[in-house]
């Protein structure tokens, strides 16, 4: 071969090492590029806050503000479902009217935490933060965590964080691989920082229970606070509740078109250009099916058609679905607390701090009806600090007794309520007993209520179509849930989001299963969900299949936990059907009968055809045999098969239950590397570990 030129080695060089210059540039100034391109978060915030624009600059520097307002503790909270959110307030609250502290809560997203180094020394920040996925941190924490994870973290002044004072609270569940991974990988990365936490790091575990934890933690966290900042119990009287939210009803509001009457963003300005996100979802047609058979159970393939939106998706990622609460429970809480009369009256709540990081708990002004059928998530069971804190207000002595032992004893608040799964308006009705009566708890504040009660948040699905194949309808698998708690076997809870879609699809489909179920407002707020709509957005995943389609793929996945892997099967089958090369496919499936549950049946012979004889689905029915077989035995039949895959670098991918069925295949595949690859059991440990750091072990789990 001749040798090129020197002047053109020259050149080459040049143009190689201006590359790389130029993406080093493009690397450091990322943040300032894409706020160019894309508009800053600050920006965008600040606009949909004042609908033009024209509002000052929200300050992004936490600091300057805490000491504007005179704060000397700031609540930062990563939430992805509201609970993390919930509690920085309950924090907070109890910081301000316990220990006379004054304080504020903040969402991550909204400051600039490079002034976390010019945090007075007499100050504190705490941070509540939840962990979800694979150790992920929240939607509104990434930009804070990708800062602090940088290797030398550009703080405002300083390179260290040895000012800091930090309280920590993680929220996790044990039965995933990363538990509580943010809240630890945090702690650690600010004492290498030089940071000093107060007290212990705390842990709430959601498989078990976060409440209990929370409270658990906060009996030991308060006392060193108060050495913290030299404070205690009794630099503050023992006054009346303080409310954290004004609450003026509006009977003489003539202009209903401003009153929100359930919709989740807010009203786009008219001629505006509207981007459909998290904030403001997307109300998209749909179309569905039952998939099940021959049983009184249900699960729906639902197919959501984006077509007129910005929406988009890649295979792997999740849905977001907002539900609607129930007419039954809307009826039950209102009925408890006086208002059924006043549901259409409209309300405007506001916090009463007026500096408060959030003004509003949701779109107002709204009706009592939409806060209660969209806003505030009246299903979910009653927390025993709510319970406490409704003592006072109980209309008799009898009730004050029952809440008050219901608020205490563990063992007692554990059986009547949280395995029971009873909601606020369910628990009023128990306390209340025989004398239950319409308005009967008419002496609760509603500020009290929207306090107590988190809001409405969406419920994830794993997509089950490929975006390569169906890039504007995007399919979701969904089991309709019911079921009757152990402690109330004469009660059944409904799931509020599947029950709801099982409502839209058998009113458009005509369907009549002979079962009882609870009734939903299918129509939504102005009627905007007419025609069968549901408000969505996408959020991302990290379940993806692997950038190169010849590398092999192992997937588990009983049940619905088969939905991603429909999408990926058919993404893999489009590859091949256009030539391209594409690795071994192996899914293991697992369900209760091939009559009855057995999903996508009649989709996957042809798919596998395509895929060629090197691809193949494993099933196991555990109701068809003596003996139940799972998918983690049919795995450990095909033991050598499966470690030859990984031996050609395959790649594993786990959906379904966390607490069983993703520890059993995990476990499955340690014996692998001790049985075919001759590995220590400690060894082989590392092994699998050593999968998932590489992302070769992927899992989309839930409990």
């Amino acid at each position: 071969m001749a040798q090129p030129s020197p002047a053109l080695l020259d050149t080459l060089d040049m143009v190689f090492l201006g590359t790389i210059g130029l993406g080093t540039i493009a690397w450091f100034a990322r943040r300032q590029i894409a706020e160019k391109i894309f508009g800053s978060k600050e920006q965008d915030t600040n606009e949909k806050l004042n609908g033009n624009g024209t509002a000052p600059k929200r300050e992004r520097n936490f600091v300057k503000v805490m000491q504007e307002q005179g704060r000397k503790v700031i609540f930062f909270y990563g939430s992805q479902t509201g609970t993390a959110e919930d509690y920085a307030s309950r924090l907070a609250k109890e910081c301000q009217q316990k220990y006379g502290v004054n304080c504020m809560t903040a969402d991550i997203e909204l400051y600039d935490l490079q002034y976390l180094d010019t945090v007075p020394e007499d100050c504190l920040v705490f941070f509540i933060m939840a962990t979800y996925g694979e150790g992920e941190p929240t939607d509104n924490a990434v930009d804070f965590w990708e800062l602090l994870m940088e290797e030398e973290p550009q703080f405002s002044e300083n390179e260290d964080l040895k000012n800091l004072r930090y309280v920590m609270f993680g929220l996790g569940n044990k039965t995933y691989e990363h538990y509580n991974e943010v809240a630890r990988k945090m702690d650690q990365r600010f004492s290498k920082l030089g940071a000093q936490r107060i007290g212990e790091r705390g842990e709430g575990d959601d498989d078990a229970s976060l409440e209990e934890d929370f409270l658990a933690w906060q009996d030991n966290m308060w006392p060193v606070f108060c050495d913290a900042l030299g404070v205690d119990e009794t630099n503050t009287a023992n006054g009346p509740r303080q409310a954290t939210f004004s609450v003026e009803e509006l009977e003489g509001q003539e202009d209903m078109d401003q009153v929100y009457l359930g919709e989740i963003g807010e009203k786009p300005k008219e001629g505006a250009r509207i981007i459909y996100d998290a904030k403001r979802p997307y109300n998209a047609p749909i179309t569905s099916r039952d998939l099940f058979q021959n049983t009184d159970r249900h699960c729906l393939h639902i197919e959501v058609d984006v077509s007129d939106s910005n929406l988009t998706y890649q295979t792997g990622d999740h849905i977001a679905i907002w539900p609607t609460n129930n007419e039954d429970e809307v009826t039950r809480l209102a009925s408890m607390l006086g208002l059924s009369d006043k549901l259409d009256v409209p309300v405007m709540v506001k916090a009463i701090d007026s500096t408060a990081s959030k003004k509003y708990p949701f779109p107002v002004p709204a009706t009592y009806r939409s806060i209660f059928r969209h806003y505030l998530d009246i299903c979910a069971p009653t927390s025993r600090q709510t319970l406490m804190s409704l003592v006072e207000y109980a209309p008799t002595e009898e009730t004050k007794e029952v809440l008050r032992q219901l608020s205490k004893d563990k063992d007692e608040y554990r059986l009547k309520v949280g395995e029971a799964v009873r909601n606020l308006g369910e628990v009023l009705e128990f306390v209340a007993g025989n004398q239950a009566k319409p308005g009967f708890f008419n002496t609760v504040p509603f500020d009290l209520i929207v306090e107590s009660i988190s809001r409405l948040q969406p419920r994830y699905y794993s997509i089950s179509s490929s975006a390569k194949e169906s890039p504007k309808k995007i399919a979701v698998t969904a089991v309709t849930l019911t079921y009757q708690p152990d402690p109330t076997p004469e009660r059944t809870v409904y799931g509020v989001c599947t029950n709801y879609l099982w409502q839209l699809h058998a009113a458009a489909n005509k369907v009549e299963d002979g079962q009882k179920y609870p009734t939903y407002d299918l129509a939504g707020p102005r009627n905007a969900l007419q025609g069968v709509k549901v408000p969505v957005h996408i959020r991302r995943s990290q379940f993806k299949l692997p950038r190169n389609p010849n590398v092999p793929v192992i997937m588990v996945g009983p049940g619905t936990g088969v939905a991603p892997f429909r999408g990926f099967v058919h993404e893999r089958a489009a590859q091949k059907a256009e030539g391209k090369p594409v690795g071994p496919t192996l899914l293991f499936f697992g369900c209760r009968n091939s009559e009855q549950d057995y999903l996508y049946k009649e989709e996957w012979p042809g798919l596998f055809e395509t895929l060629g004889e090197e691809s193949r689905m494993i099933t196991a029915f555990s109701r068809e045999t003596d003996k139940k077989v799972y998918v983690q035995h049919r795995l450990q039949e095909n033991g050598k098969e499966v470690w030859e895959l990984l031996k050609k670098n395959g790649t594993i991918f786990v959906c379904g239950d966390a607490k069983n069925m993703a520890r059993d295949v995990n476990q499955t595949f340690v014996n692998f590397a001790i049985e075919f690859g001759g590995l220590t059991e400690e060894k082989a440990h590392d092994y699998v570990k050593n999968l998932r750091n590489s992302g070769r072990y992927q899992e989309d789990v839930w409990s």
